[in-house]
């Protein structure tokens, strides 16, 4: 519109360029068009604030993502990428823009050491093969400044890519810390079951020609419980660190050492060109363990046994030779510890007999097989008997008797001991309670017992049901009792003290703290161990033992009780160096409870060994 036009508005009529005047509809088509144009320009500029806008957030978006981003063309020229991307590779910000070519970002990358170990053209190559698929693709690089990346590829549709770039060094870690700690001890770093097994396995495997041999060694520390409760677990965690580190000494890059728990270790030895080679690192093994440790200004002497299995000789299964093994170490610690022994066939035999008796030995309880005899102990001042000693038979349906050495230590083993136990307390209470009141029964209490929470309930029980006054039953316990959890088991002592029970140490001397027992508890009575005793005429060592714990029983108010007197020169001897009562076979053996009653039934004293048959 002209400017006439616009000032005359609607006033008058309007002319046109060439002299005509507008009509109307001139000039509402000309507005119209106006309009149209506005609201185009309006479009325009909405929709360059739109961009802009997703631009800003598109920019956000990948700025602000943990992984690097970048997009390449079919040319590999940078059509854009991320803040992360250019800290990742630790790249020029000023150097890195759109049209920037791959070469050299790698170029950037090399210099800044954030390169894999691979040339550059390796490198570039590799890029090419991946881009030339056309398939997604996942790939985990090492860098050479240690940082691990993982990169997925995704083609485009004009030949070009986009990829992330992930750090995952910190990821990969503690993937590598969690794997590790699967497969070793937390306490020696040593290999555990898990990774013994996988070297087992592999050594065997490996064997070439069938010529190699791998030997497995397991290990038992002797003496390890002793140290571990006299100066506490910190120590004892100390220890197994110690002999760890011994081990380690002594054994090749090839060889595998496993700690199996506790204080048992396991080692593989591969390849082995003749059995000779494990006896010598048994042998070394053996006098390295008997060499004092050093453990916080304590010196401590374990020893260890080892038992010995040869593959392919003995076994070719990994599971197998560790079973055999550990059948040859049952072996060395019977033959005395602080030795090693092979694996022969017949300690499988043995194994197998162990695992009959087991069975026959749960079904036993049930099935009534299971008595107790009583042997009297005498009181030296008056010669009469003060009491009796339950002792357990196994009367057996096709061997006879058993003697409870036979039997005992394996039930303690298996956990049998706890029900086995319980009915020695049951059983032995009862039949107290038909003997006359002067006399007590005395009860074999084990470690393994005291370990179950029940033992209070138990005795409790025994003693309410059969009526038997408490002060007429004394519980026997060894020194290996209070090896472990000593304040648990003195709580439960001094209980069955203030109900009237007597307590006694029983065979006392054989263990590895006797007097400091003493100390911290007030026992009623000491037992002096049979082994005292059996040389007491010809050993001076034995006497003046025999005199010493006398003399101290005396001192502390307590009785002290020979075991195992067989001769009369073994009682006179205990009799002038203090003791006050004795039992063994040259009283009595012990008898079935049904002889004690018949003989206490008809006024009689129990009979000498001279006037009947052994039972």
């Amino acid at each position: 519109m002209t400017r006439s036009t616009e000032a005359a508005g609607n006033a008058g009529p309007s002319h046109s360029a060439g002299g005509g005047v507008d009509t109307p509809e001139d000039i509402a088509g000309q507005r119209a068009i106006g309009a149209r144009l506005q609201a185009q320009i309006e479009l325009s500029r909405q929709q360059e604030e739109a961009l802009r806008i997703r631009n800003l957030q598109f920019d956000t978006a990948i700025n602000n993502m943990s992984q690097g981003l970048c997009f390449f063309d079919a040319d590999m020229r940078l059509i854009v990428c991320n803040h992360r991307y250019v800290e990742m590779y630790d790249l020029p910000p000023g150097r890195i823009g759109p049209g920037t070519p791959l070469s050299d970002i790698v170029d950037m990358r090399v210099e800044a050491g954030s390169f894999p170990a691979m040339s550059r053209d390796e490198y570039l190559q590799w890029r090419a093969r991946v881009t030339q698929s056309n398939e997604p693709t996942d790939s985990i690089l090492e860098l050479r400044n240690g940082r691990t990346i993982k990169i997925r590829h995704r083609p485009m549709p004009d030949q070009g890519w986009v990829a992330t770039h992930e750090d995952i060094t910190e990821q990969r870690r503690s993937e590598l810390k969690i794997e590790y700690m699967a497969h070793h001890d937390a306490l020696t770093d040593l290999a555990n079951r898990v990774l013994l097994n996988e070297r087992l396995e592999q050594a065997l495997a490996r064997r070439v020609d069938g010529q190699d041999l791998v030997a497995v060694h397991h290990l038992d520390l002797d003496q390890f419980k002793a140290v571990n409760d006299t100066f506490g677990h910190p120590a004892g965690d100390k220890l197994l660190k110690l002999v760890a580190d011994r081990l380690r000494g002594l054994v090749r890059p090839t060889d595998t050492i496993a700690r199996m728990g506790g204080d048992e270790f396991v080692i593989v030895q591969a390849p082995l060109a003749a059995p000779a080679q494990a006896t010598s690192l048994a042998q070394a093994i053996v006098e390295l363990m008997n060499e004092p440790f050093d453990i916080d200004g304590h010196q401590a002497v374990i020893g260890t046994s080892v038992g010995i299995a040869i593959g392919p000789g003995d076994v070719s299964k990994s599971e197998a030779l560790l079973r055999n093994a550990d059948l040859a170490l049952y072996r060395a610690k019977g033959c005395g510890r602080g030795t090693f022994r092979f694996f022969e066939s017949s300690m499988d035999l043995q194994m197998q007999a162990r695992r009959i008796m087991e069975q026959e030995m749960r079904k036993a309880l049930p099935a009534g097989e299971f008595e107790l005899y009583y042997q009297p102990v005498i009181r030296l001042a008056t010669n009469d008997i003060s009491g009796f000693e339950a002792l357990i038979r196994w009367n057996h349906p096709d061997r006879g008797l058993i003697a409870p050495a036979s039997f005992i230590p394996l039930a303690e083993e298996i956990g049998f001991i706890l029900p086995l136990g319980e009915w020695v307390i049951r059983q032995a209470c009862t039949t107290a309670a038909l003997w006359p009141s002067h006399f007590h029964v005395a009860i074999n209490v084990s470690a393994a017992q005291f370990r179950s929470p029940h033992l209070l309930q138990v005795i409790v029980a025994a003693l309410t049901n059969s009526g038997l006054d408490p002060r007429r039953l004394e519980i026997e316990i060894t020194e290996s009792v209070l090896l472990n959890q000593k304040d648990t088991v003195l709580a439960v002592l001094h209980q069955l003290r203030a109900l009237g029970v007597r307590i006694a140490m029983d065979d006392f001397g054989t263990g590895y703290s006797s007097l400091s027992y003493l100390q911290c508890f007030p026992f009623d009575k000491i037992k002096i161990d049979r082994s005292f005793v059996a040389d007491i005429a010809d050993n001076a060592n034995s006497l003046n033992i025999v005199r010493a714990v006398a003399a101290l029983a005396g001192g502390l108010g307590m009785t002290a009780t020979a075991e195992g007197v067989e001769t009369r020169d073994q009682l006179d001897r205990i009799t002038s160096e203090g003791c006050t009562e004795m039992q063994g076979f040259l009283f009595s053996r012990p008898l079935p409870a049904q002889e004690i009653q018949q003989w206490l039934q008809f006024g009689a004293n129990v009979p000498k060994q001279s006037d009947r048959s052994a039972a």
